[in-house]
């Protein structure tokens, strides 16, 4: 535990950073948004550059970008001055990423790339650098102090340009009317495509591995209909179908000191009434919302009238690899 103090004394550095960056936010910000969106609109693409630990930010915001819907690529000045150049297309807008504002492969980037008409962006922590000073919006990352103990190592200053950056793509993901479906679209592969692709239909019991009960049914009966379909809890409807409750294995075990007259007892006097339900047209994602917020392992899933079309178990999620 040495090294905890010092740790947490890095971190609240860091914390202090996230502050000031916050405050120091302005009419930039939104005038960054807008002219994204303009080009973005118009066909073109976001070109973002930086040196060093800059273009590490810079390789997480393009990925950001492009996740969320807004074209996006990663340019190194470097190579800019060696063919590259050829990236930027009419109606493309640079975003820059320097601290310092004065890192010499990215200046002498400039004024090329301003001649041709490209609008720049500065993402700097020096409002009167050369980069400010070539660019058509600053967005101002100044922080007080790195958390290196000999204030070189960009620390703080990375952190803070890192949430400016995210700030920035959450805020076009809105702007530009971008939703879950379309997140669901860019990523098909792996946990987050499934829980977004994947509906409660798809992922829901039915039929033998649905288990259900009338309402005159006993806890016997109920245990009988989960353990027939291997499932933690049963639905319980009436002679139309409309679901009245739910009883699970949790229900059965917080009612276990009545053991000797639990088994005869009616299930409808130990379930849980009106419990939460979903339709089959939601996402799989809704279904771990829920899960998350109400600490359930079981959802019923009902029509538009309430009737049982089927129940979503925690337990045949990672068998769909949705956890």
């Amino acid at each position: 535990m040495k090294y905890v103090a010092q740790a947490k004394e890095i971190i609240d550095i860091e914390i202090a950073a996230l502050h000031k960056v916050r405050d120091q936010l302005d009419g930039q910000f939104d005038q960054a948004v807008d002219l994204i969106l303009e080009h973005v609109g118009r066909g073109g693409k976001v070109v973002v550059t930086g040196l060093g630990k800059s273009l590490h930010i810079g390789h997480k915001l393009v990925g950001t970008l492009r996740s969320t819907g807004t074209p996006s690529v990663l340019l190194h000045p470097s190579e800019a001055m060696h063919g590259d150049l050829g990236i930027f297309q009419p109606g493309d807008v640079l975003l820059s990423i320097s601290y310092s504002g004065e890192s010499e492969e990215l200046i002498e980037l400039l004024p090329i790339v301003k001649r041709n008409g490209v609008s720049i962006i500065a993402l700097t922590g020096e409002p009167k650098s050369t980069l400010a000073r070539y660019s058509d919006v600053v967005l101002l990352a100044r922080v007080d102090r790195e958390a290196c103990p000999f204030n070189m190592a960009p620390t703080a200053s990375t952190t803070a340009a890192l949430a400016i950056c995210d700030a920035l793509a959450m805020v076009l993901l809105e702007a530009r009317g971008f939703k879950k479906e379309d997140y669901a679209k860019l990523h098909p592969g792996g946990a987050i495509g499934r829980t977004l692709l994947l509906r409660v239909e798809d992922i829901m019991r039915t039929g033998d591995h649905l288990a259900k009960v009338g309402q005159e049914a006993t806890v016997k009966d109920a245990v009988l209909a989960m353990t027939s379909a291997r499932a933690g809890s049963v639905a319980v409807v009436d002679e139309k179908d409309l679901v009245l409750g739910i009883f699970t294995d949790g229900d059965l075990r917080r009612h276990i000191t009545n053991a000797a007259s639990l088994p005869g007892m009616k299930v409808t006097d130990v379930m849980t009434a009106d419990p939460i339900s979903l339709t089959k047209d939601h996402l799989a994602v809704d279904v771990l919302a829920l899960y998350e917020k109400h600490n359930i392992d079981d959802l019923v899933i009902v029509d538009h009238e309430g009737r049982l079309m089927g129940m979503v178990d925690i337990q045949d999620l990672p068998k769909l690899k949705i956890f």
